[in-house]
């Protein structure tokens, strides 16, 4: 009967929608979790077109008695987004800023507008949203509100609840009602005449009570803001902030928004224990900062061993310290701003800590700093076991007084039971996030973690503190509502519920009613959680197992940012949880634990879910926890296609390098594909190659072996040039002029031959690409043993195309573990890594000259920028006298390899490239250079905006000073 039910209520959902209904089990499964320890499976969702979707959805959801879950961006850290009912995610249409008036500071914006996107909207305005969250690039204001949250720079600005000006929210019934000031008239539509009274009423009647329980903290953020209801002139938004979704859909959003501070500069205060940390910050607020952040000893070490973080680590980490305090001032004088920085250094000074401080006065060095620090959950979360830090007491808030003594007690109880905790965050205001780390995959687990919640909550009262004090209730916390506030408090919440949603429809089982919160059939690993066998191809030791790597999704979303760095482009321009990388690991696990049925792994669903994964590998880089989704894809593309086979087009791609070579005598032929029309259409069709990109042209003239060299004692040292396929072939220009560089830097170059045969040397990039690890293997193993003698030797092994070198360093390792694989990733080098190597070793002697160009625009290749290996490329053709460089700040150019030949993936290839490096591209003249090593990125320049842009091995050769 619930089945045809929710059969009938899915049908008329798409009848009455012009937004998508959602009912299969891996959409479903992609919105089960958040990031928190729980996982539910919700009934459906529905991705809502606009206003009047909602409230269809809302209205026959209510009709059929299913719950409603308003959602955002899905981080919630307790479990708020996550319950069996019909989910409604406003972030892919609901997101934008509604009025903004800025003589009176003020904004209306719809659920699910992300934080950093208004305030990118409002800085030329020199305005902001002040309530700054570590999850700004992702958090919806929707979320927030809902949420209560609070940010780094509370201590100054407040919470949600002191920012929001009004809610305009829809109800269970269908009413649609504007929460607003009672100063002076009421907004409309006006909250109806009986819902005032019973509020008002309630207010007065609870008075004493409120006064007397909640805790006399900025950071309280549990239960309903029911304090609200007793000021002389009662906001009734307000007590809609920090309702999780319980209460009612926010349709708009009205906020108070704050003069941008002129100047910031920033101390880190380095403490030999973490106890004087905590016993100092009491002190240190008292020089009025802006923000108090703490960093512990274990986010430090995590983030040494995160690639994207250890540069920025060991520029503001000095020594081993036990914790930091991030401590920043604002305002709009920057001399005052030093002052308080040199006041600072005295204080440290005069509490024992001379020569403590760290300034970082330019904005880039700060910005640097603040990510390491917003990224904290994702740092800790990045540790490879099934121990984790967990969030349950994550926030508790208490007086600044008691912080030091509340966190020594807490790690008693830690040891007490066997473990550690994390602790990091907000020491200004005596929030810390706080996490115990437990295996949640056993029992053991949750029972530890009932016994450390009841104990921790029992010292939190004694110094009459919040339980809740920035993530909300969820599922964690609500059930301690009763011993934090008494049973007339609980009591007034569930009255407020009952106001608003009677039948108790709107995120059911949170703040009131709610769920026991160590019911591990309520969590992402439930009694029986068991990964089924996968006979993996490549090495997933380092993670201790395949299923364990996809584990490594907490959910926090960092791929959801739309801007700054390369992840995830496919996220970017379709704003779909499908092709999120989060979705991806989400569906991954699923699959691999058995939860959406037999052969999921390998079916064509899953499929749909990686097929726009474009291998970019910024994950790998930009993602905080680890989360390689292009390593993933490689692994599941093999078992695919040992289920369904290789079509002819991908084995066209995938079989590249072995023919390349056999067949330029037909390339006359072959290029005839676009000089003819009709024959793109017919290739369109007959292969699915898209008739609107022009091929590769082939050629005649491939790369040859230079027949002369340096004699040997001339020559400073010997390199090897490693020529890959596309730079043999199609584009033999790059190959010759790297050799020019080369020798005219004074190196012997060797390019070296198959010990088996004629046929060229390749990486196996392509059909690693394509999911022939069997071939790819082959092709690692002849390479290895070709370049093996010169790594013996210490020869550098120098490539030029960015995405076949580096397999070299991240795929060869992965599927061919070893000795020999280790130490040729150790050897290998992309040419202007190499030049740079010996400039900074000062062995360099390459003469350059000015160009005719006095401005070069670079585009870096996904995995040069995965690898941190762009730079070098800023740095070598900064050598040429007078020539400025510039690096364009985009993501994926939309290529990647086959991708955007693909008919069917064609309009997401340029999707991609018209996020960000096609509109950089409209203004270059005559008198610029626009320099990208990839191929695949030179192919899109050349489609997409009309100019050849060169390699860099090209630009030195043309500066060469011959």
């Amino acid at each position: 009967m619930i089945n045809d039910s929710l059969n009938t209520l899915q049908r008329r959902l798409r009848d009455n929608l012009r937004g998508e209904v959602l009912f299969d089990a891996f959409s479903r499964g992609r919105y089960s979790t958040d990031a928190s320890i729980y996982q539910l499976m919700p009934l459906g969702v529905v991705i809502p077109d606009g206003d009047e979707d909602v409230e269809v959805a809302v209205q026959l959801a209510s009709e059929y008695g299913v719950p409603v879950l308003p959602r955002g961006g899905g981080t919630s850290q307790n479990g708020q987004t996550v319950g069996e009912a019909l989910v409604l995610d406003a972030t892919r249409h609901l997101n934008q800023l509604l009025t903004f008036d800025q003589k009176g500071r003020t904004a209306c914006v719809q659920p699910g507008m992300v934080l950093d996107h208004l305030n990118r909207f409002l800085k030329p305005y020199g305005l902001f949203y002040p309530v700054d969250v570590s999850t700004a690039n992702r958090a919806t204001i929707g979320g927030m509100t809902g949420n209560n949250s609070c940010g780094a720079r509370s201590i100054r600005y407040g919470n949600m609840v002191h920012n929001v000006r009004s809610v305009e929210a829809l109800l269970a019934d269908g009413s649609k009602i504007h929460f607003g000031p009672s100063n002076g008239r009421m907004p409309t539509p006006a909250i109806p005449d009986h819902l005032l009274k019973e509020l008002l009423d309630l207010g007065k009647r609870e008075a004493g009570e409120i006064t007397n329980r909640f805790p006399d903290l900025l950071r309280r953020v549990g239960g309903y803001n029911l304090d609200a209801l007793i000021q002389n002139q009662p906001n009734f938004g307000h007590l809609l902030v920090g309702s999780e979704g319980t209460l009612g859909f926010f349709q708009r959003i009205h906020l108070d928004l704050q003069p941008l501070p002129s100047h910031k500069v920033l101390g880190i205060c380095h403490f030999p224990s973490f106890y004087s940390a905590m016993d100092c910050t009491q002190h240190i607020v008292k020089l009025n900062p802006a923000a108090v952040e703490l960093v512990d000893r274990t986010m430090i070490d995590l983030a040494r061993d995160i690639p994207l973080f250890a540069p920025t680590v060991g520029r503001f980490v000095k020594g081993e310290p036990q914790a930091l305090l991030l401590v920043e001032f604002a305002g709009a004088d920057l001399d005052e701003q030093l002052q308080s920085l040199r006041q600072l250094n005295e204080l440290m000074g005069d509490l024992g800590f001379p020569d403590a401080v760290v300034e970082a006065t330019d904005t880039e060095f700060q910005a640097a700093v603040w990510e390491v620090r917003k990224s904290g959950l994702n740092i800790m979360m990045s540790m490879k076991s099934d121990g984790k830090p967990v969030s349950f007491i994550e926030d508790c808030a208490v007086r600044l007084e008691d912080l030091a003594e509340y966190t020594r007690r807490l790690t008693e109880i830690f040891e007490k039971h066997d473990t550690s905790g994390t602790f990091y965050a907000h020491a200004s205001v005596g929030c810390l996030h706080v996490r115990p780390i437990l295996n949640m995959k056993e029992e053991a687990g949750a029972t530890k973690m009932r016994a450390i919640v009841e104990e921790t909550l029992e010292i939190v009262r004694q110094y009459k503190g919040s339980h809740s004090g920035e993530h909300g209730d969820g599922i964690s916390r609500s059930e301690f509502h009763r011993p934090m506030f008494g049973e007339q408090m609980v009591s007034n919440f569930e009255e407020i519920k009952q106001l608003f949603d009677p039948r108790g429809l709107f995120n059911p089982g949170k703040i009131v009613h709610p769920y026991r919160m160590d019911d591990r059939n309520l969590m992402r690993y439930p009694p029986g959680y068991k990964p089924i066998a996968v006979d993996t191809q490549l090495d997933w030791s380092a993670w201790h197992g395949f299923d364990r790597a996809t584990e490594m999704c907490n959910n926090n979303g960092a791929c959801r940012k739309a801007h700054d760095g390369s992840m995830c482009p496919s996220y970017r321009i379709t704003g779909e949880e499908q092709h999120l990388t989060r979705g991806r690991a989400n569906t991954l696990r699923l699959a691999l634990t058995g939860q959406l049925g037999e052969g999921a792994f390998t079916s064509e669903q899953m499929y749909d879910a990686m097929q726009l994964c474009v291998g970019c590998k910024a994950c790998k880089r930009e993602c905080p926890t680890g989360v390689d989704m292009a390593r993933m894809k490689t692994e599941f593309l093999y078992h695919y296609r040992s289920r369904h086979g290789l079509p002819l087009r991908e084995r066209l791609f995938a079989y590249l390098p072995r023919y390349a070579h056999k067949i330029k005598f037909l390339s006359p032929l072959l290029n005839l594909r676009d000089r003819i029309p009709g024959l793109p259409t017919l290739s369109e069709k007959l292969l699915g190659l898209s008739a609107r990109r022009t091929l590769p042209t082939w050629r005649t003239d491939h790369f040859r072996r230079p027949v002369q060299h340096p004699p040997a004692a001339a020559a400073k040292n010997e390199v090897v040039l490693l020529v890959d396929t596309f730079n043999g072939c199609f584009e033999k220009e790059n190959a010759d002029a790297a050799v020019s560089v080369l020798t005219a830097a004074g190196y012997r170059v060797h390019v070296p031959e198959a010990l088996d045969g004629p046929r060229p040397l390749c990486c196996g990039r392509t059909f690693i690409s394509n999911g022939l690890l069997d071939e790819a293997k082959s092709e690692i193993r002849r390479t290895i043993a070709a370049l093996w003698p010169f790594v013996e030797r210490g020869v550098p092994v120098i490539g030029i195309e960015p995405s076949c070198l580096l397999t070299l360093r991240d795929e060869y390792q992965a599927l061919l573990p070893g000795e020999q694989s280790d130490g040729l990733a150790k050897n290998t080098w992309l040419l202007e890594e190499f030049l740079l190597s010996e400039m900074q070793a000062e062995r360099l002697d390459l003469a350059l000259r000015p160009l005719a160009q006095s401005r070069a625009l670079v585009h870096g290749h996904c995995h040069q920028k995965a690898f941190g290996a762009l730079t070098p490329v800023r740095q070598i053709l900064a050598l040429i006298p007078g020539l400025e460089v510039e690096m364009i700040d985009s993501s994926c150019c939309g290529m990647a390899g086959s991708f955007g030949f693909e008919a069917e993936h064609y309009d997401a290839s340029m999707a991609m490239a018209e996020l960000s490096l096609l509109p950089s591209l409209e203004k270059v003249d005559a008198d610029t250079l626009v320099v990208a090593d990839g191929t695949s990125c030179r192919s899109q320049i050349l489609h997409g905006a009309g100019h050849r842009a060169l390699h860099v091995a090209r630009v030195l050769q043309m500066a060469l000073d011959s």
